[in-house]
């Protein structure tokens, strides 16, 4: 019997593929999508796509999807209390387990372990520990597509805001940006691939807005809306 399983996704490349693993491993059965969303204009967190968007996706994956919406200035008290009121409905549902498509950043995936641990959930890293270059060569490889929605201005320029990752644009990648931004040098929106009944349509806006993080007040990101049709 396949165990039910809940999976943190944020619309990005690197939750796509992590899902997409534990599918094709026939172990699991996906209950839902959960992603945090925030308060102040409906996109999600770091990502910056719209609400509407990720609907779309989830249909598209015909999965349900569990939204958290968070405050943009919000502190970790905050972060962690309506976490925790989601994965108690979750474990209220009968589950158990919960993915997150993290790869190399120890500090955040001992932070996710000790979080849901605290309300009885086990964290599966489907990802974890392999190498970026041959995580996005799977990724795109398998048939997926993904466009940045958003780049980190301190290590990447904003003409990468907006573009489909293919070869051309792992190349143009500078010297020690990781291939999955895993660093947080960029974020991605998937929208077709062969978990989609369809591609999700949408068309790029004709600008590029610039946001310093509210958190540090230093690092500045660039966003390219994406415009659902």
């Amino acid at each position: 019997m396949k165990k039910r399983i809940v999976v943190s996704y944020s619309g990005g490349k690197d939750s796509t593929l992590a899902l997409y693993r534990l599918i094709r491993s026939g172990e699991w059965e996906i209950d839902s999508l959960l992603t945090t969303i925030s308060e102040e204009d409906y996109r999600t967190n770091a990502h910056g796509v719209r609400e509407r968007l990720l609907e779309q996706q989830a249909f598209s994956l015909g999965l349900p999807l569990r939204k958290v919406y968070l405050p943009e200035n919000r502190t970790n008290k905050i972060y962690e209390q309506r976490m925790g009121e989601a994965f108690q409905q979750i474990v209220k549902d009968g589950i158990t387990d919960i993915m997150f498509g993290d790869i190399h950043l120890q500090d955040i995936k001992d932070y996710r372990e000790k979080m849901v641990k605290a309300h009885s959930l086990n964290a599966i890293f489907p990802v974890w520990g392999e190498d970026s270059k041959l995580l996005i060569a799977e990724f795109l490889d398998s048939g997926f597509k993904t466009v940045v929605s958003c780049v980190n201005g301190n290590r990447l320029d904003s003409s990468f805001t907006g573009r489909v990752i293919d070869e051309g644009f792992l190349q143009d990648l500078p010297q020690g940006v990781d291939h999955c931004g895993e660093n947080g040098e960029f974020h991605t929106f998937v929208f077709d691939g062969p978990l989609f009944s369809k591609p999700v349509a949408f068309k790029l806006s004709d600008e590029i807005t610039e946001k310093t993080d509210p958190h540090t007040n230093q690092n500045c990101f660039y966003f390219i809306d994406l415009i659902p049709y």
